[in-house]
């Protein structure tokens, strides 16, 4: 899905021009993948436009470079307005942000002891359905991949670093040239981890299954999202570690993320679900997440975060102005 540029992009506290955000070839990232980032959705709500966790979302960015020891001059709060300022220069009500956090030009060392500066950008742009439109109201097709999520003590799952997503790269493509809307890989055990970038959900007799952070998962916000809202419903939600068979099994299988949102899955290695694509857990779950930004589901956890009004020629980000 190509990329909808906009006017800005947030650089170090900076609102700078879209086409002026660039990076020199021999920035550390580019070589290791020394990179942190997020990805955050904004919904166009009756409210006005509001960010879907953002602040909890910055949260992890600060935290995923606490765990590789990367010092950032931001903190969550001061992120999560540079978020939305972002938003607002770009007059978007509905985007997708992408923060990033990265290791920059200084060193082509693997680890020197002083490291290269870091450098954060934001940028917020129009971005639909990750799986479809289709996908997301028919259910898609997946696959279980060859290749696995990342061993305990290899690299850490719980953060959300650039170069752990070499697997989804594998996983994802792998699945795409055989037909597939996406992969899924397995924890090194065999066991069901994730999607090449969505959290993975199985309903079995009413019961929503869903691997646990052990299993070599990301641990997704609209994953916890998903199982506060399940839970609010007297739905029954149970992390475990769960063999590769219970997606032959289910009832209903559904995938959650930023990008995905709640997508169905409605076959699995071509073995269709009982439900055969969304069923009545999966609708109504899609029904009280999607409510949410249309109004029909009470915001009881404050997940919400209005868009300023228009920062376009003003101040913006931590008080510094657009650079032009």
């Amino acid at each position: 899905m190509s990329i909808q540029e906009v006017e800005h992009i947030w650089h170090n506290g900076q609102l700078i021009r879209w086409q002026d955000a660039k990076v020199h070839v021999l920035t550390h990232a580019l070589h290791y993948g020394t990179s942190l980032f997020e990805g955050i959705r904004v919904y166009d709500t009756p409210d006005g436009p509001k960010g879907f966790r953002v602040h909890d979302h910055m949260q992890r960015l600060v935290d995923s470079a606490k765990i590789y020891g990367i010092e950032l001059d931001y903190d969550a709060e001061a992120l999560t307005k540079a978020c939305l300022d972002t938003v607002a220069a770009n007059n978007l009500r509905s985007a997708y942000i992408r923060p990033v956090a990265f290791l920059g030009y200084g060193s082509i060392g693997v680890a020197p002891l002083t490291l290269p500066p870091v450098e954060i950008y934001m940028a917020a742009f129009p971005w639909g359905a990750y799986l479809g439109d289709e996908g997301r109201t028919k259910g898609v097709d997946v696959c279980v991949s060859s290749w696995n999520r990342l061993a305990p003590n290899t690299a850490p799952t719980g953060a959300k670093a650039g170069g752990n997503y070499l697997s989804s790269f594998l996983i994802s493509r792998e699945a795409k040239l055989n037909g597939f809307a996406e992969g899924i890989g397995l924890d090194t055990e065999g066991r069901l981890s994730e999607g090449a970038g969505e959290n993975i959900f199985a309903v079995k007799d009413g019961r929503i299954l869903t691997p646990p952070a052990a299993s070599s998962i990301l641990q997704g916000i609209t994953r916890d999202s998903i199982i506060k809202l399940a839970k609010a419903e007297g739905i029954e939600v149970v992390e475990q570690a769960l063999p590769r068979e219970i997606l032959y099994l289910a009832d209903e299988i559904f995938f959650t993320g930023t990008a995905v949102e709640l997508t169905p899955v409605r076959s699995v290695d071509r073995k269709p679900t009982r439900a055969g694509g969304p069923g009545e857990i999966t609708k109504c779950l899609q029904d009280r997440f999607f409510g949410l930004f249309e109004g029909r589901t009470p915001d009881r956890w404050n997940w919400l975060e209005p868009v300023p009004a228009t920062t376009t020629d003003k101040e913006a980000g931590n008080g510094t102005r657009i650079a032009v």
